[in-house]
């Protein structure tokens, strides 16, 4: 799926009108914040001194989430802002007993280099959360000394990427519903290695193996090459019974040949811009319906990436909110994956190596597994720094391709037949036609 905005390079832990007054206190009577039909329990923290850096002393962090904790901690200043309701980062920091820091405006965040659970940027939406970048609805603003997240993005962006497990039916799971995207006559992105179609069919094939075998009912949305309307897949998914949607993707770009690296998305929330509208302002956002699962779509959207991550050592580009058709038209928790550039040439090798899409596969179904065990084990799920330790204190190389096409594709040919992998001939080098490829997800 083309990306037309692609970035250079490389613990877990608009609301209700106020009082007229800048400043207003969430209650604990009240004990919750509310956006639209969504609500989270969450109480109130103690004010700290306004500084770039949020480091409160806290005895424990699980006992400073704990409800008795919390309820002690005081309340929710909620400031007014221009008619929309925000919260101190101090204020976010005391609550969820996670040190965070915000950087100043213009700088670049880099996850592996996090020092702090929850990392800002002021001006930006961008923020890293236990170590993966992801990006808030609105930006972070300074206002009288004090830096600002908006009130939607700490109940709707914040608390389910920081306590995933605390989600309301989150891992509830029988059937996972796996979308290999395109296919047919809409190949998806083109690189000279292959098409994405097949590339997204192989994985998807090798992902409903290993879950499979963890017992898990498993749905393709396509079996071979040919094309599913995009409304069938989200039928397909809707009548499965406690069922989850994974659709799986390649990414490509025309900005930036050089762009690279995993993101995924999950359906951005009503009142909300998505993570590529460049307008943000309150007068500019859709009103186009939300999600009733969308706190559960992000939890399974942080398992799963955190799982990217942790097994692959590709560039973070984020978790991220699209409306796109699939996650539109879905009722069930749904992401869609975007598993690295056709359009780089380091990526568009990986992707066509056979042993690398299983590397990829097996990080799937890890962080599938991972959002299921949050509705058993009710605990913190693992994050990026938590596998690369499993793994061994340095992540491992990637699974390259030395020789090219030969080696990179046995899996897919025989999906869609050897006389498509001939080399071109020495005079032709055609580059790959992203704009002729459809782009829809």
């Amino acid at each position: 799926m083309a990306n037309p905005g692609a970035l250079r390079r490389d613990p877990w832990g608009k609301g209700a009108r106020g009082a007229a007054n800048s400043s207003t206190t969430a209650r604990r009577g009240a004990g919750f914040l509310e956006i639209g039909p969504v609500s989270y329990t969450i109480c109130a923290g103690m004010r700290l001194p306004v500084k770039h850096w949020f480091a409160a002393a806290f005895v424990a962090g699980a006992v400073a989430m704990s409800p008795g904790a919390t309820d002690a901690a005081g309340d929710w200043k909620i400031i007014k802002v221009n008619g929309s309701d925000y919260l101190s980062v101090e204020n976010v920091s005391q609550f969820y007993g996670l040190p965070a820091e915000v950087a100043s405006s213009g700088n670049a965040l880099e996850s592996g280099a996090a020092k702090s659970p929850l990392e800002f940027v002021s001006g930006s939406r961008e923020v890293i959360i236990n170590g993966a970048r992801s990006w808030l609805c609105f930006p972070v603003i300074e206002h009288e000394g004090r830096f600002l997240v908006s009130r939607t993005d700490v109940s709707k962006t914040i608390e389910p990427l920081v306590r995933p497990h605390r989600v309301p039916n989150v891992g509830k799971l029988r059937t996972v519903v796996l979308d290999p995207g395109h296919g047919g006559h809409d190949k998806g992105q083109v690189s000279r290695y292959g098409c994405e179609k097949d590339f997204a069919l192989d994985v998807a094939r090798k992902v409903r193996s290993m879950l499979q075998a963890t017992g898990l009912r498993v749905i393709l949305t396509r079996e071979g090459d040919y094309f599913v309307p995009l409304e069938v897949r989200a039928q397909i998914a809707n009548a499965a019974r406690d069922s989850i949607f994974v659709s799986i993707h390649f990414n490509a770009t025309n900005d930036d040949p050089a762009a690279t690296g995993f993101e995924i998305f999950s359906l951005t929330p009503r009142g909300a811009p998505s993570t590529s509208d460049s307008a943000v302002a309150p007068s500019a956002l859709s009103l186009q319906p939300g999600s009733e699962v969308d706190a559960q779509s992000l939890a399974l959207s942080a398992c799963i990436y955190h799982s990217l991550l942790g097994h692959i050592p590709e560039f973070d580009r984020g978790i991220k909110r699209a409306r796109f058709a699939v996650l539109r038209l879905t009722r069930v928790p749904a992401v869609l994956i975007e598993g690295g550039f056709l359009t780089e040439r380091g990526d568009g090798r990986l992707i066509a190596n056979k042993d690398w899409r299983a590397k990829l596969a097996h990080a799937i179904r890890v962080g599938i597994e991972s959002y299921r065990a949050l509705g058993t084990k009710k605990q913190p799920p693992l994050v990026v720094a938590d596998y690369r330790r499993q793994a061994g204190s340095e992540p491992t190389e990637p699974a390259g391709s030395n020789g090219g096409l030969k080696e990179a594709d046995a899996s897919v040919m025989e999906l869609v037949g050897k006389w498509k992998f001939l080399p071109p001939a020495p005079t032709s080098a055609p580059r790959a036609s992203i704009e002729s490829a459809p782009i829809v997800p």
